[in-house]
C-alpha cells in the first residue's frame, strides 16, 4: 500500500529526479509548452505552479528562492516580469495537461503540459507581428510613390 507516500519517483535515484524536475520546470517557464510523459507533466505540474506563486511575490528572497530551482536566469526573469504579472489576479491553477497518446517508438502516453493563457499570448503576437509587416509593406509601397 502507498499510505502517506508523496511524489513520483519516475524510476531515477533522487539527484537525477531532481535534475529531471528542474529542467522540466525551466523548459514549461521559457518555452510555455513542452510535451513529455503523462507522469512527468504530472509530477512537474505542482513544482511549476509553486514558482509561479513564487513569481507573484516578487521580492529578492522569492526571486532567489526561483533562482535556486530554475537553470537559466532568463527562465527566472522571465517568471517574475512576465509570468507574475499575468497570473497576478489568479488564485492557482495556472497550468494545463493535455492528453496526447501514444509515443510512437516505446509506446509511451505523451502528454503536453502548458500554462494556462499561452495560447492567447502567442496568438496575439502573432497578430502583431503580422500587422506589422502589413504596415512596413504599406510604408515601403507608398515611399516611392511619394518620391516619384
Amino acid at each position: 500500500m502507498r499510505h502517506k507516500v508523496a511524489g513520483f519517483k519516475l524510476k531515477r535515484p533522487k539527484a537525477s529526479r531532481n535534475a529531471l524536475l528542474r529542467n522540466l520546470i525551466t523548459s514549461v517557464i521559457e518555452q510555455e509548452r513542452i510535451v513529455t510523459t503523462v507522469t512527468k507533466a504530472k509530477a512537474v505540474r505542482p513544482l511549476v505552479e509553486k514558482m509561479i506563486t513564487l513569481a507573484k511575490a516578487d521580492t529578492l528572497h522569492t526571486r532567489r528562492q526561483a533562482a535556486a530551482v530554475l537553470r537559466t536566469p532568463a527562465s527566472v526573469k522571465k517568471l517574475f516580469d512576465t509570468l507574475g504579472a499575468r497570473f497576478g489576479q489568479r488564485n492557482g491553477g495556472y497550468t494545463r495537461i493535455t492528453r496526447l497518446g501514444p509515443r510512437k517508438g516505446d509506446g509511451a502516453e505523451q502528454a503536453m503540459i502548458e500554462l494556462v493563457g499561452s495560447e492567447l499570448v502567442k496568438r496575439a503576437a502573432e497578430r502583431a507581428k503580422r500587422k506589422e509587416e502589413r504596415l512596413k509593406a504599406q510604408r515601403e509601397g507608398r515611399e516611392p510613390e511619394e518620391e516619384a
